[in-house]
């Protein structure tokens, strides 16, 4: 998702939560929501530190009217940055964020998109005149994108009608779900969630560990001196064992387990779903996390009826996953972790 992706790639403060409207634990309410988007950007809007470093970004306004007026926004996005770059300082960074493209693929899919990237390419060209050669580009994305139809996990009926007491934010169409409910009925919701149609599987803390909840069995990573070990109990839902090795036995450290899944189904899959509940990636951690399945999404109903999505993100799948990374100067490692992105971005 963008603000913790951004967060953890620029070295930033965590936002509140995975998306603008989000689970506030200490005041047991939902907060944020469509009213972050209303006026101007003040520091109540501001997710993480990482927009200090930003030198251009949409107007607030435009993160929603990408929807409305697609093809006035991402113009107007790239025409402003265009403008704000030419009159910055030519003597240090300049960092942009070009928001438009994510809602123009969500609304509008591939074909639109290139045709903005196209546009996109020509602005970067008319850079590289103005500056010289020796002006390095360096563009990346925050996330990744599934480019199919999606249909709508009924993950919050079915949880209510096994009569559990949940609560979900429902924002953006997303492949992702943050569930929050009471500790002692974690392991039910948990089990219960990965038996809904399109649920992938659901991850929640057990003590010390993370217990992986799907369709295909049941799987624990635990920690310990010498690293993960990921311990399939009743199957394999990560999928591991198409891969070499005991996993049942052999504790990898967090080096070990990116250089053998960095490339895997699930990116990073171990230390990645690890880290989803046991690092400060958002300051109000979801109880039981849930990864959809390519095709499926989950959000607010009301916008799910006017916008018709042609690509989503969120889940941790390659396609949502894997980013990209390039420059006009540099050769960069085949995977880098997006923890570890910020010096590549700040040489």
């Amino acid at each position: 998702m963008t603000n913790v992706a951004l967060s953890a790639m620029l070295g930033a403060t965590p936002p509140a939560g995975y998306e603008s409207l989000y689970f506030d634990r200490s005041a047991r309410e939902l907060r944020g929501g469509i009213r972050k988007y209303i006026g101007r950007r003040t520091p109540d809007k501001i997710p993480s530190s990482y927009m200090d470093d930003l030198d251009y970004q949409e107007p607030l306004p435009f993160e929603f009217l990408i929807y409305v007026a697609p093809e006035s926004i991402w113009r107007a996005d790239m025409g402003k940055f265009r403008e704000r770059f030419r009159t910055a300082p030519r003597d240090r960074d300049y960092f942009a964020f070009l928001k438009a493209t994510d809602g123009l693929l969500h609304s509008q899919g591939p074909s639109r998109l290139a045709i903005a990237l196209e546009s996109l390419d020509q602005i970067l060209r008319e850079i590289r005149e103005h500056c010289g050669s020796e002006t390095e580009i360096v563009m990346f994305s925050d996330h990744g994108m599934n480019l199919e139809q999606n249909l709508r996990s009924p993950l919050k009926s079915a949880l209510e009608r096994r009569g559990f007491r949940v609560v979900i934010p429902a924002f953006g169409l997303c492949s992702y779900v943050a569930i929050y409910c009471d500790e002692q009925v974690i392991p039910e919701v948990a089990r219960a969630t990965a038996e809904v149609e399109g649920v992938d599987f659901a991850i929640y803390k057990d003590g010390e560990a993370v217990v992986v909840e799907s369709d295909r069995g049941r799987a624990r990573i635990e920690s310990g001196p010498e690293g993960l070990r990921y311990v399939a109990e009743t199957g394999d839902p990560l999928e591991l064992g198409r891969l070499e090795g005991d996993f049942k036995a052999d504790k990898k450290t967090d080096k070990e387990w990116f250089e053998l899944t960095a490339s895997h189904k699930y990116p990073d899959a171990v230390p990645n779903v690890y880290k989803s509940l046991f690092s400060p990636r958002v300051q109000h951690t979801a109880d039981v996390l849930v990864s959809l399945k390519d095709g499926y999404y989950f959000g607010w109903t009301p916008f799910g009826r006017f916008v018709n999505l042609h690509a989503t993100h969120g889940n941790a799948l390659q396609s949502s996953s894997n980013a990209f990374l390039m420059s006009t100067h540099r050769q960069f490692p085949a995977y880098v972790r997006a923890d570890d992105a910020r010096v590549l971005l700040r040489e």
